[in-house]
């Protein structure tokens, strides 16, 4: 397939242009172009541009999209509506904004990436749900244990990220713990249900009692609801599930895309994945048809509660590697966040909790603070409240969950 090829070209361009700079800062027989300063850069040599960057901007090769056009407020307004009815919605956008709003404002300022509320959510009318009620900012009582579901290739570049001690480390200053569960991030959704419900079975003692909030991020979120339905014992023990960017419905990228590109993720320095782990069937769990048919043939468990955060970055927040993801998928629907159409992010009977101003990187992969120089190229709107979302989020499913609504 042309796309692995065109993969593959541009990794041994880097690995080429790598290996002639032993010092990274120059090239001895010309000037450096834009791609060799990346690649010889010591921070970029064995990075993001060599795998992780190529891989997502190769997957759209020969899609030179314009930018979509966007759709008038009232059109949105209206398919949003329809949305909300025709999914069993509840809307608790009003009380979410002034649930953030209120912890931006007194926990934010002084956290990585700050912007004011207005600019972290984008408004879509009508918005309800406010309950001009004060948000209770002091430790949570609750015990809830949230385990994050990561996405796609996520344990193959995790360690190249290294999130450690970011936002888990700073939501447990308020009571609220955080952990990853290891899934397969080559394997089919079918494959990492297993997989999450083997982890909670495994849990210790210590957390027999803990109610858990399931949270999941991109391909993450097909993974929990696969395994809440497949695997009764842990739905018994789930409190909530929370959908974070999910693709819920699958992304028409994954139509053009195939495994093989996919498992390139492997080569990523420091990568814990392998293609040989798992049923190397990730790409297959993403596309539409596959999620439609899912969900038309399954019942989510009733007595979870569901939640959707959906991510959709104003044209201006879309990060430079992610532009011609974001064009080709306007052409069906430029509402979208550059993987994910808006309103496939949804889970079916959820609470709507916001539209957040981010793009599908942004709001879980903090590539920018670690790396720099691929902040300020190719992932250049990666600037997300991150932390304090999270403690927010936590905030608004507690207050919701104990309220019983």
């Amino acid at each position: 397939m042309q796309i692995v090829y065109a993969v593959y070209n541009q990794y041994s361009d880097a690995r080429r242009a790598h290996a002639s700079c032993p010092d990274p800062t120059v090239r001895k027989d010309r000037a450096a172009t834009p791609r060799e300063s990346i690649a010889c850069t010591s921070g970029m040599a064995t990075g993001l541009w060599r795998t992780v960057g190529t891989l997502f901007l190769s997957l759209l090769l020969g899609a030179c999209a314009t930018t979509p056009p966007e759709p008038t407020a009232a059109e949105t307004a209206r398919d949003l509506q329809a949305v909300i009815k025709s999914e069993h919605l509840t809307d608790g956008r009003g009380r979410f904004r002034e649930v953030l709003c209120t912890v931006l404002d007194q926990h934010g300022r002084d956290q990585p990436d700050y912007r004011p509320c207005e600019e972290a959510l984008r408004k879509l009318e009508p918005e309800s749900g406010a309950t001009n009620e004060p948000v209770a900012l002091g430790t949570s009582k609750a015990n809830y244990l949230a385990l994050l579901v990561p996405g796609l290739g996520w344990n193959c570049f995790e360690e190249w990220l290294d999130i450690s001690g970011s936002a888990p480390a700073y939501a447990a200053r308020f009571g609220y713990e955080l952990r990853t569960v290891p899934i397969d991030g080559l394997s089919s959704s079918g494959n990492n249900a297993r997989i999450i419900s083997e982890y909670v079975a495994s849990l210790p003692e210590k957390d027999a009692g803990r109610p858990i909030i399931l949270i999941g991020y991109s391909k993450g979120t097909p993974d929990i609801l696969e395994a809440v339905t497949s695997y009764p014992d842990l739905a018994k023990r789930v409190a909530a599930v929370i959908s974070l960017s999910g693709a819920v419905r699958g992304s028409a990228l994954a139509d053009d895309a195939s495994q093989a590109t996919a498992n390139m993720l492997t080569m990523v320095p420091g990568s814990k994945c392998e293609k040989t782990d798992g049923d190397n069937d990730a790409v297959a769990s993403l596309r539409p048809a596959v999620r439609e048919q899912w969900l038309a043939t399954h019942e989510l468990p009733t007595e979870i509660r569901y939640y959707s955060v959906v991510t959709y970055p104003a044209p201006e927040r879309v990060s430079w590697a992610l532009e011609n993801s974001y064009k080709l998928l306007g052409k069906q629907d430029s509402r979208n966040d550059t993987q994910v159409i808006i309103f496939d992010q949804i889970i079916p009977g959820s609470t709507l909790v916001a539209f957040l101003n981010a793009d599908h990187w942004a709001v879980a992969v903090p590539v920018a603070r670690g790396h720099s120089i691929v902040g300020s190229t190719l992932v250049n709107h990666n600037d997300y409240p991150r932390e304090v979302f999270l403690e927010a989020l936590m905030r608004y499913v507690e207050e919701d969950l104990s309220a019983g609504r």
